[in-house]
This record gives C-alpha cells, sequence and structure tokens, in this order.
C-alpha cells in the first residue's frame, strides 16, 4: 500500500495476509484507493486488488455457519478474525467459505460485504 498513486510514492503498508478483504474507495489510472478492515486507507495497484470477494469476521465472539440461511443446523463456527470467501448473499445471510468449510452466515458479523448487499 502506498501513500499515492504512483511507485514514487512511499509505501505505508505490507501486506501478507492471504485473501484479506479490502474495500475500494477511489481509482486513478492502474491505482486502487483501499480501506482495510481497520480503517487504514492507501493506494493500491490494480493487478494487486482481486476481484473475488473476501469478509472477515468482525462479531466479538465465535459466529455459527449454518447449513442454509437461517437454518438450524450449525456445519462449523468461526472465530473473531477469521476471513473467508464470499459467493452468494441475500437476505442478510452470506454464503463463507473458510479453506472447504462453507455455511451461510449473517451479513452483519462479516467485514467485506455491506449489510443489505446482494451477490449472485
Amino acid at each position: 500500500m502506498r501513500t499515492g498513486p504512483g511507485r514514487n510514492f512511499p509505501a505505508s503498508w505490507l501486506y501478507v495476509r492471504p485473501d484479506l478483504p479490502v474495500r475500494v474507495v477511489d481509482a486513478f489510472q492502474d491505482w486502487r484507493k483501499v480501506e482495510d478492515p481497520g480503517g487504514t486507507t492507501g493506494w493500491m495497484l490494480k493487478a494487486l486488488v482481486s476481484e473475488r470477494r473476501t469478509a472477515i469476521v468482525t462479531a466479538p465472539q465465535p459466529i455459527e455457519m449454518r447449513d442454509r440461511p437461517a437454518g438450524t443446523r450449525v456445519a462449523y463456527r468461526a472465530a473473531p478474525g477469521v476471513v473467508g470467501r464470499v459467493s452468494e448473499c441475500g437476505g442478510g445471510w452470506c454464503r463463507f467459505d473458510v479453506k472447504g468449510q462453507a455455511g451461510y452466515v449473517e451479513q452483519r458479523d462479516l467485514w467485506g460485504v455491506e449489510v443489505g448487499e446482494t451477490l449472485p
């Protein structure tokens, strides 16, 4: 991450965590201004920002990953800070996959998808 949209701007942060979600808040040519889950903002090359949707658990306690939206059967649990891939969202629920362990979680417990956002 850099302080401005160009290689001549100093680096401000080095991300090493795979699939960490970021929110694109601005664009300039091949650069994207992004915000991370901690609120840090800066500029990254477009090529370094993946199209793959990911999210991080922000709830203060482990969340239940259910077999279907609003289902009663708990398939897995995900601890605060766990990062996973999001493939669909609707009705306040998102399909959340953590290294092959997938289930539906309440959208409000994730950072990386907006509450009410619908994904195919």
